[in-house]
């Protein structure tokens, strides 16, 4: 009679639990990095003294001298862009007010340039040339399109409420030439104190959304939402210097445009890459802050 063969029972494979342990890794290590990164809400930010807004146009002076021709360069674009704001205060003078948010728009993505430069002056990251700070667009191009398409909703917003106002005061459109004199008007007191309140809550939503937004993106490479929210926390947490930072730049934009623009070749630069030591000084890099 053959002896019957016990049969031996299976091996138990091990890959359910290698597979197991694989994704407790996984995990811890995806759990370290959130760790380590922190949220929007918890990235720490400097609290500001309202001497900091003048150190910041210092050094942006000192960026300036120490490369002039890329400064000069983004001047040029600043000029040009002053006298495109003036053809259309000759031709359809109730955008004005609405296109000077092109400013605010476009001035901080036109900047991109000027931040690479004082980037590469602060951090030896690399050399600053022209070249460099035309392509520095392309690392975050998708986060800056986003970016860019929430600041264009706004200026549509303000375009289209500049028009509600004119059109709620006025007949017709007022041609150029009787403009001013239908401004300043007593009976249009209304007016002013209106488009004045209209224009400064848009240009206020700009200003606080973009203030650091765009070269946070550039140098961390977050994305839209966090840098939009980290730039409102700065100015939520330092309001009057924020205030004082937004008043200093209106003002030298304002005195730049008097002799024909010419001063936008300067103070538009300066302006750039004071707005790169504002967001260093305000977002402590990593190893500081820590």
């Amino acid at each position: 009679m053959t002896d019957a063969v016990e049969a031996e029972p299976p091996q138990a494979s091990d890959t359910p639990t290698e597979e197991i342990s694989e994704s407790a890794r996984l995990l811890a290590r995806r759990e370290a990095e959130r760790q380590r990164t922190p949220s929007v809400f918890s990235l720490p930010l400097a609290s500001l003294s309202f001497a900091d807004p003048f150190k910041w146009l210092r050094l942006g002076w000192a960026d300036f001298k120490r490369c002039p021709r890329i400064g000069l360069f983004y001047g040029l674009c600043f000029f040009v862009m002053g006298h495109a704001l003036l053809a259309v205060f000759q031709n359809a003078p109730a955008y004005v007010l609405a296109l000077s948010a092109g400013f605010l728009l476009m001035g901080p993505f036109l900047c991109l340039g000027l931040y690479d430069a004082s980037k590469a002056m602060q951090t030896a990251s690399h050399r600053p040339s022209l070249k460099a700070s035309l392509l520095a667009w392309r690392p975050t191009q998708g986060t800056m399109g986003i970016f860019a398409g929430v600041l264009l909703i706004l200026e549509l917003l303000w375009g289209r409420a500049s028009l509600v106002v004119f059109a709620v005061t006025f007949n017709t459109m007022p041609s150029t030439e009787k403009l001013l004199p239908q401004l300043i008007n007593p009976d249009n007191l209304g007016f002013l104190i209106t488009y004045t309140l209209v224009g400064g809550l848009f240009a206020g939503l700009i200003f606080v959304t973009s203030v650091i937004s765009i070269p946070m993106i550039m140098d961390r490479r977050v994305d839209a939402i966090s840098a939009g929210l980290t730039s409102i926390r700065a100015c939520l947490q330092n309001p009057g210097v924020m205030l004082l930072w937004g008043a200093l730049i209106t003002a030298l934009v304002v005195l730049a445009m008097l002799p024909l623009f010419l001063g936008l070749f300067v103070i538009g630069p300066v302006i750039g890459h004071a707005t790169w030591h504002a967001y260093r000084h305000i977002v402590p890099p990593a190893a500081a802050a820590s």
